[in-house]
Protein backbone atom coordinates (compact mmCIF):
# COMPACT_ATOMS: atom_id res chain seq x y z
CA UNK A 1 0.00 0.00 0.00
CA UNK A 2 1.58 3.39 -0.93
CA UNK A 3 -1.09 5.36 1.14
CA UNK A 4 -2.79 4.65 4.38
CA UNK A 5 -5.39 7.10 6.15
CA UNK A 6 -6.20 6.79 9.90
CA UNK A 7 -9.60 8.90 10.32
CA UNK A 8 -9.62 9.08 13.56
CA UNK A 9 -6.29 10.99 15.88
CA UNK A 10 -7.55 9.92 19.58
CA UNK A 11 -5.77 7.06 21.46
CA UNK A 12 -7.12 4.29 18.97
CA UNK A 13 -5.98 6.04 16.02
CA UNK A 14 -2.64 7.02 17.68
CA UNK A 15 -2.14 3.51 17.97
CA UNK A 16 -3.15 2.33 14.76
CA UNK A 17 -0.05 4.72 13.61
CA UNK A 18 1.96 4.00 15.78
CA UNK A 19 1.43 -0.10 14.87
CA UNK A 20 2.22 0.71 11.51
CA UNK A 21 5.25 2.34 11.36
CA UNK A 22 6.24 -0.58 14.02
CA UNK A 23 5.21 -3.45 11.60
CA UNK A 24 7.28 -1.71 8.89
CA UNK A 25 5.00 0.36 6.86
CA UNK A 26 7.19 2.67 5.11
CA UNK A 27 4.47 3.94 3.08
CA UNK A 28 2.34 7.70 3.17
CA UNK A 29 0.64 7.95 6.16
CA UNK A 30 -2.52 10.55 6.68
CA UNK A 31 -4.32 10.92 10.11
CA UNK A 32 -7.42 13.10 9.93
CA UNK A 33 -9.19 14.43 13.02
CA UNK A 34 -12.10 16.14 13.41
CA UNK A 35 -10.29 18.07 16.46
CA UNK A 36 -7.71 20.35 16.26
CA UNK A 37 -5.36 18.96 18.91
CA UNK A 38 -2.95 16.22 18.58
CA UNK A 39 -3.84 12.97 20.36
CA UNK A 40 -4.56 13.63 24.04
CA UNK A 41 -5.91 11.47 27.06
CA UNK A 42 -9.20 11.74 27.70
CA UNK A 43 -9.82 9.64 31.16
CA UNK A 44 -8.71 12.88 32.87
CA UNK A 45 -11.41 14.78 31.04
CA UNK A 46 -13.71 14.21 34.15
CA UNK A 47 -11.24 14.18 37.17
CA UNK A 48 -8.18 15.72 37.19
CA UNK A 49 -8.57 18.20 34.57
CA UNK A 50 -11.92 18.81 35.38
CA UNK A 51 -10.48 19.78 39.32
CA UNK A 52 -7.45 21.28 37.98
CA UNK A 53 -5.37 19.12 39.13
CA UNK A 54 -4.20 18.51 35.70
CA UNK A 55 -3.55 21.14 32.72
CA UNK A 56 -4.13 20.61 28.78
CA UNK A 57 -0.09 20.01 27.97
CA UNK A 58 -0.08 17.43 30.75
CA UNK A 59 -2.57 15.07 28.30
CA UNK A 60 -0.72 14.89 25.17
CA UNK A 61 -0.35 11.10 24.50
CA UNK A 62 2.81 11.45 22.26
CA UNK A 63 5.72 13.71 22.61
CA UNK A 64 7.06 15.72 20.37
CA UNK A 65 9.48 12.87 18.96
CA UNK A 66 7.24 10.12 18.88
CA UNK A 67 5.23 12.72 16.39
CA UNK A 68 8.12 13.23 14.37
CA UNK A 69 9.19 9.78 13.68
CA UNK A 70 5.76 8.97 12.58
CA UNK A 71 6.30 10.73 9.61
CA UNK A 72 2.58 11.73 9.12
CA UNK A 73 0.64 14.17 7.13
CA UNK A 74 -1.85 15.38 10.07
CA UNK A 75 -5.07 17.23 8.72
CA UNK A 76 -6.56 18.19 12.00
CA UNK A 77 -9.37 20.18 12.50
CA UNK A 78 -10.55 18.11 9.51
CA UNK A 79 -13.91 15.88 9.49
CA UNK A 80 -14.71 12.58 7.13
CA UNK A 81 -17.68 13.18 5.18
CA UNK A 82 -17.70 10.04 3.26
CA UNK A 83 -15.93 7.22 2.22
CA UNK A 84 -16.12 5.45 -1.45
CA UNK A 85 -14.40 2.02 -1.05
CA UNK A 86 -14.68 1.50 -4.89
CA UNK A 87 -12.83 4.48 -5.46
CA UNK A 88 -10.50 4.55 -2.98
CA UNK A 89 -11.37 7.55 -1.61
CA UNK A 90 -12.14 9.58 1.74
CA UNK A 91 -14.50 12.80 1.33
CA UNK A 92 -13.19 15.54 3.60
CA UNK A 93 -15.89 18.28 4.90
CA UNK A 94 -13.98 20.86 3.40
CA UNK A 95 -14.03 19.49 -0.36
CA UNK A 96 -10.82 18.03 -0.46
CA UNK A 97 -10.97 13.73 -1.17
CA UNK A 98 -8.03 11.41 -0.33
CA UNK A 99 -6.78 9.17 -2.41
CA UNK A 100 -5.45 6.31 -0.22
CA UNK A 101 -5.11 2.04 -0.78
CA UNK A 102 -6.21 1.81 3.00
CA UNK A 103 -8.08 2.43 5.74
CA UNK A 104 -8.38 2.50 9.18
CA UNK A 105 -11.65 4.02 11.09
CA UNK A 106 -10.92 5.16 14.05
CA UNK A 107 -13.66 8.14 14.99
CA UNK A 108 -15.08 6.81 18.14
CA UNK A 109 -18.18 8.12 19.72
CA UNK A 110 -20.46 11.32 20.25
CA UNK A 111 -21.63 11.36 23.73
CA UNK A 112 -26.27 10.78 23.47
CA UNK A 113 -28.28 14.12 24.13
CA UNK A 114 -31.40 15.17 25.15
CA UNK A 115 -34.07 16.33 23.01
CA UNK A 116 -34.89 20.29 23.09
CA UNK A 117 -33.63 23.57 21.79
CA UNK A 118 -29.72 23.68 23.17
CA UNK A 119 -29.37 25.97 26.28
CA UNK A 120 -26.43 27.53 27.74
CA UNK A 121 -25.25 25.49 30.60
CA UNK A 122 -25.65 21.79 29.37
CA UNK A 123 -23.00 20.07 28.65
CA UNK A 124 -21.46 16.72 27.51
CA UNK A 125 -17.92 15.48 27.86
CA UNK A 126 -16.24 14.07 25.80
CA UNK A 127 -13.55 16.07 24.18
CA UNK A 128 -10.94 18.29 25.56
CA UNK A 129 -12.67 21.38 24.37
CA UNK A 130 -16.17 20.27 26.33
CA UNK A 131 -14.48 19.97 29.55
CA UNK A 132 -12.53 23.46 29.14
CA UNK A 133 -15.76 24.61 28.26
CA UNK A 134 -17.17 23.36 31.74
CA UNK A 135 -14.29 23.99 33.77
CA UNK A 136 -14.92 27.00 32.85
CA UNK A 137 -18.27 27.14 33.93
CA UNK A 138 -17.17 25.12 37.38
CA UNK A 139 -14.65 28.00 38.00
CA UNK A 140 -17.15 31.08 38.29
CA UNK A 141 -18.28 30.44 42.12
CA UNK A 142 -20.51 27.90 43.99
CA UNK A 143 -23.37 26.74 41.39
CA UNK A 144 -25.87 24.23 41.44
CA UNK A 145 -24.77 21.17 39.34
CA UNK A 146 -27.54 18.48 38.22
CA UNK A 147 -25.78 14.96 36.53
CA UNK A 148 -27.96 13.76 34.22
CA UNK A 149 -26.98 9.90 34.58
CA UNK A 150 -24.87 7.90 36.84
CA UNK A 151 -22.90 5.73 34.49
CA UNK A 152 -19.03 6.35 34.86
CA UNK A 153 -18.66 9.59 33.25
CA UNK A 154 -22.01 10.81 35.73
CA UNK A 155 -20.53 9.36 38.46
CA UNK A 156 -16.88 10.79 37.97
CA UNK A 157 -18.38 14.61 36.99
CA UNK A 158 -20.32 14.65 40.12
CA UNK A 159 -17.46 13.69 42.16
CA UNK A 160 -15.32 16.44 40.50
CA UNK A 161 -17.82 19.23 41.19
CA UNK A 162 -18.22 17.97 44.60
CA UNK A 163 -14.76 18.33 45.32
CA UNK A 164 -14.76 21.53 43.60
CA UNK A 165 -17.67 22.46 46.43
CA UNK A 166 -20.37 22.76 43.83
CA UNK A 167 -23.86 21.66 45.18
CA UNK A 168 -24.59 18.08 42.81
CA UNK A 169 -27.90 16.36 42.07
CA UNK A 170 -27.17 12.92 40.02
CA UNK A 171 -30.77 12.19 38.33
CA UNK A 172 -30.44 8.11 37.33
CA UNK A 173 -33.65 6.39 35.72
CA UNK A 174 -32.41 2.96 36.69
CA UNK A 175 -33.28 2.03 40.48
CA UNK A 176 -29.52 2.33 41.57
CA UNK A 177 -26.07 3.54 39.52
CA UNK A 178 -24.61 1.20 37.43
CA UNK A 179 -27.25 -1.18 38.10
CA UNK A 180 -26.59 -3.47 34.83
CA UNK A 181 -22.53 -3.32 34.51
CA UNK A 182 -22.15 -4.32 38.49
CA UNK A 183 -25.46 -5.76 39.67
CA UNK A 184 -27.42 -4.87 42.73
CA UNK A 185 -24.98 -5.33 45.60
CA UNK A 186 -21.89 -3.47 44.07
CA UNK A 187 -24.40 -0.91 42.87
CA UNK A 188 -25.57 -0.26 46.14
CA UNK A 189 -22.18 0.70 46.64
CA UNK A 190 -21.56 3.20 44.30
CA UNK A 191 -24.49 4.80 45.15
CA UNK A 192 -23.30 5.13 48.65
CA UNK A 193 -19.95 6.63 47.45
CA UNK A 194 -22.36 9.76 46.47
CA UNK A 195 -24.14 9.88 49.27
CA UNK A 196 -21.14 9.62 51.77
CA UNK A 197 -19.95 12.73 49.65
CA UNK A 198 -22.84 14.91 50.13
CA UNK A 199 -24.19 14.27 46.85
CA UNK A 200 -27.92 14.19 46.26
CA UNK A 201 -28.48 10.96 44.32
CA UNK A 202 -32.29 10.83 42.67
CA UNK A 203 -32.90 7.14 40.89
CA UNK A 204 -35.49 5.48 39.08
CA UNK A 205 -36.66 8.50 37.66
CA UNK A 206 -35.75 9.97 33.80
CA UNK A 207 -35.58 13.40 32.78
CA UNK A 208 -38.85 15.10 30.95
CA UNK A 209 -37.25 18.36 30.10
CA UNK A 210 -34.91 20.73 30.51
CA UNK A 211 -35.86 24.88 30.72
CA UNK A 212 -34.61 28.18 30.80
CA UNK A 213 -33.90 30.47 33.46
CA UNK A 214 -37.16 32.81 33.81
CA UNK A 215 -36.77 36.15 33.51
CA UNK A 216 -33.33 36.00 32.10
CA UNK A 217 -32.69 37.91 28.75
CA UNK A 218 -31.35 35.19 26.22
CA UNK A 219 -29.46 37.70 24.43
CA UNK A 220 -26.91 37.40 27.37
CA UNK A 221 -26.30 34.13 26.18
CA UNK A 222 -26.36 33.93 22.28
CA UNK A 223 -30.01 34.20 22.01
CA UNK A 224 -30.08 30.41 23.08
CA UNK A 225 -30.97 30.79 26.92
CA UNK A 226 -29.41 29.89 29.92
CA UNK A 227 -30.60 26.44 32.18
CA UNK A 228 -32.24 27.37 35.22
CA UNK A 229 -34.69 24.03 35.87
CA UNK A 230 -34.72 20.65 35.19
CA UNK A 231 -37.96 18.48 34.87
CA UNK A 232 -38.21 15.45 36.15
CA UNK A 233 -40.28 12.55 34.38
CA UNK A 234 -42.30 12.13 37.90
CA UNK A 235 -43.02 15.99 37.73
CA UNK A 236 -40.48 17.41 40.17
CA UNK A 237 -38.24 20.30 39.08
CA UNK A 238 -34.67 20.66 40.33
CA UNK A 239 -33.36 24.12 40.30
CA UNK A 240 -29.66 24.27 37.77
CA UNK A 241 -26.76 26.47 37.23
CA UNK A 242 -25.06 23.78 35.46
CA UNK A 243 -26.20 20.53 33.65
CA UNK A 244 -23.79 17.59 32.36
CA UNK A 245 -25.55 15.13 30.56
CA UNK A 246 -24.07 11.77 30.63
CA UNK A 247 -26.01 9.30 28.87
CA UNK A 248 -23.42 7.40 26.92
CA UNK A 249 -22.31 7.74 23.69
CA UNK A 250 -23.20 6.17 20.45
CA UNK A 251 -20.50 5.30 17.48
CA UNK A 252 -19.57 7.73 15.31
CA UNK A 253 -20.76 6.04 11.94
CA UNK A 254 -22.95 8.43 10.06
CA UNK A 255 -20.46 9.56 7.69
CA UNK A 256 -20.13 6.29 6.74
CA UNK A 257 -23.42 5.82 5.59
CA UNK A 258 -23.72 4.64 1.88
CA UNK A 259 -20.30 3.55 1.88
CA UNK A 260 -21.02 -0.65 1.79
CA UNK A 261 -19.81 -0.89 5.38
CA UNK A 262 -22.02 -2.85 7.83
CA UNK A 263 -23.34 -0.58 10.29
CA UNK A 264 -24.98 -1.89 13.57
CA UNK A 265 -23.92 -0.34 16.93
CA UNK A 266 -20.56 0.64 14.90
CA UNK A 267 -18.62 -0.50 12.47
CA UNK A 268 -19.23 -4.13 12.04
CA UNK A 269 -15.96 -6.82 11.39
CA UNK A 270 -14.34 -9.37 12.32
CA UNK A 271 -12.07 -10.41 15.29
CA UNK A 272 -9.46 -8.57 13.84
CA UNK A 273 -10.67 -5.22 13.12
CA UNK A 274 -11.39 -6.21 9.74
CA UNK A 275 -14.34 -5.37 7.54
CA UNK A 276 -16.02 -7.22 4.38
CA UNK A 277 -14.23 -4.39 2.50
CA UNK A 278 -10.82 -5.17 1.44
CA UNK A 279 -8.69 -2.35 2.61
CA UNK A 280 -10.95 -1.16 5.85
CA UNK A 281 -10.06 -1.71 9.26
CA UNK A 282 -12.05 -0.48 12.21
CA UNK A 283 -10.72 0.54 15.71
CA UNK A 284 -11.60 1.98 18.78
CA UNK A 285 -14.91 2.52 20.29
CA UNK A 286 -16.29 2.53 16.84
CA UNK A 287 -15.80 -0.89 16.06
CA UNK A 288 -18.11 -3.82 16.61
CA UNK A 289 -15.60 -6.42 16.64
CA UNK A 290 -16.92 -10.09 16.49
CA UNK A 291 -20.57 -8.60 17.97
CA UNK A 292 -18.94 -6.42 20.85
CA UNK A 293 -18.40 -3.42 21.00
CA UNK A 294 -15.94 -1.97 23.67
CA UNK A 295 -15.56 1.66 25.02
CA UNK A 296 -12.74 0.86 27.29
CA UNK A 297 -9.23 2.35 26.96
CA UNK A 298 -7.36 -0.78 27.08
CA UNK A 299 -8.84 -2.21 24.50
CA UNK A 300 -8.28 1.17 21.85
CA UNK A 301 -4.88 0.90 22.56
CA UNK A 302 -4.19 -2.58 22.46
CA UNK A 303 -6.63 -3.79 19.40
CA UNK A 304 -5.24 -1.09 16.62
CA UNK A 305 -2.15 -3.46 16.77
CA UNK A 306 -3.77 -6.17 15.73
CA UNK A 307 -6.25 -4.74 12.94
CA UNK A 308 -3.21 -2.55 11.20
CA UNK A 309 -1.27 -6.07 11.22
CA UNK A 310 -4.48 -7.32 9.33
CA UNK A 311 -4.87 -4.45 6.75
CA UNK A 312 -1.26 -5.18 5.78
CA UNK A 313 -1.52 -8.85 5.24
CA UNK A 314 -4.87 -7.95 2.90
CA UNK A 315 -6.79 -11.21 5.45
CA UNK A 316 -7.61 -12.32 9.00
CA UNK A 317 -3.79 -13.28 10.22
CA UNK A 318 -4.43 -12.44 13.76
CA UNK A 319 -7.70 -11.81 16.15
CA UNK A 320 -7.64 -9.85 19.84
CA UNK A 321 -9.82 -11.14 22.23
CA UNK A 322 -8.00 -9.72 25.43
CA UNK A 323 -10.36 -9.84 28.73
CA UNK A 324 -12.16 -6.39 28.66
CA UNK A 325 -10.81 -4.04 31.59
CA UNK A 326 -11.50 -0.81 32.63
CA UNK A 327 -11.19 1.61 35.72
CA UNK A 328 -12.69 4.44 37.07
CA UNK A 329 -11.91 7.15 39.87
CA UNK A 330 -15.08 8.34 41.75
CA UNK A 331 -14.03 9.82 45.63
CA UNK A 332 -10.88 9.15 46.06
CA UNK A 333 -11.90 5.54 45.29
CA UNK A 334 -10.37 3.39 42.10
CA UNK A 335 -13.00 1.08 40.87
CA UNK A 336 -11.40 -1.82 38.67
CA UNK A 337 -13.30 -4.02 36.67
CA UNK A 338 -12.04 -7.09 34.14
CA UNK A 339 -14.00 -9.41 33.09
CA UNK A 340 -18.05 -9.42 31.56
CA UNK A 341 -20.61 -9.52 33.97
CA UNK A 342 -24.10 -10.59 33.56
CA UNK A 343 -27.58 -10.32 35.62
CA UNK A 344 -26.94 -13.88 36.38
CA UNK A 345 -24.09 -13.68 38.08
CA UNK A 346 -23.80 -14.03 41.72
CA UNK A 347 -21.34 -11.53 43.60
CA UNK A 348 -18.77 -12.58 46.24
CA UNK A 349 -15.91 -10.65 48.24
CA UNK A 350 -12.89 -12.41 48.86
CA UNK A 351 -10.99 -9.59 50.54
CA UNK A 352 -12.36 -6.50 52.31
CA UNK A 353 -15.30 -4.70 52.50
CA UNK A 354 -17.22 -2.56 50.40
CA UNK A 355 -18.42 -0.85 53.98
CA UNK A 356 -14.59 -0.08 54.31
CA UNK A 357 -14.11 1.22 50.89
CA UNK A 358 -12.17 -1.52 50.02
CA UNK A 359 -12.44 -4.66 48.21
CA UNK A 360 -12.06 -7.34 46.02
CA UNK A 361 -14.81 -9.34 44.94
CA UNK A 362 -15.87 -12.04 42.56
CA UNK A 363 -18.32 -12.78 39.89
CA UNK A 364 -19.29 -16.03 39.34
CA UNK A 365 -21.77 -18.23 37.21
CA UNK A 366 -21.91 -21.72 36.99
CA UNK A 367 -18.82 -22.56 38.78
CA UNK A 368 -16.26 -20.51 36.82
CA UNK A 369 -15.52 -17.20 37.44
CA UNK A 370 -16.46 -14.38 35.27
CA UNK A 371 -14.98 -11.09 35.97
CA UNK A 372 -13.61 -9.23 38.91
CA UNK A 373 -14.00 -5.94 40.55
CA UNK A 374 -12.08 -4.15 43.04
CA UNK A 375 -12.20 -1.21 45.10
CA UNK A 376 -8.88 0.83 46.27
CA UNK A 377 -7.16 -3.32 45.75
CA UNK A 378 -4.94 -2.45 42.90
CA UNK A 379 -2.23 -5.41 43.92
CA UNK A 380 -4.64 -7.86 44.59
CA UNK A 381 -7.29 -6.86 41.15
CA UNK A 382 -3.74 -7.34 39.44
CA UNK A 383 -3.27 -10.49 40.28
CA UNK A 384 -6.98 -11.71 39.74
CA UNK A 385 -7.18 -9.96 36.50
CA UNK A 386 -3.68 -12.03 35.37
CA UNK A 387 -5.09 -15.28 36.28
CA UNK A 388 -8.54 -14.16 34.76
CA UNK A 389 -6.54 -13.60 30.89
CA UNK A 390 -4.68 -16.63 31.30
CA UNK A 391 -6.11 -19.83 29.57
CA UNK A 392 -8.12 -21.18 32.02
CA UNK A 393 -9.25 -18.29 34.29
CA UNK A 394 -8.83 -18.02 37.87
CA UNK A 395 -9.66 -21.25 39.84
CA UNK A 396 -13.38 -22.77 40.09
CA UNK A 397 -14.92 -21.62 42.36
Amino acid sequence: MRTITVIGASLAGLHAALALRTQGYDGRLVIVGEEHHRPYDRPPLSKEFLTGALTADRLSLADAEEIAELDADWLLGTRAEGLDPPSRTVALADGRKLSTDGVVLATGAVPRTLPGEPLAGVHTLRTLDDAAALREELSRGQVRVVVIGAGFIGAEVASSCATLGHSVTVVEAAAQPLLPQLGARMAAFCADLHTDHGVTLLTGTGVRALHPEPGRSAAADGGRGRVGWVELADGRFLPADVVVVGIGVQPATGWLQGSGLVLDDGVVCDAGGATPVPGVVAVGDVARRAGHRAEHWTSAMEAPAVAVRNLLAGTTVETYSAVPYFWSDQYGIRLQLAGTTSAADTVRVVEGSPEDRSFLARYERDGATTAVLAANRPRPFTRARRELSREGGLAPV
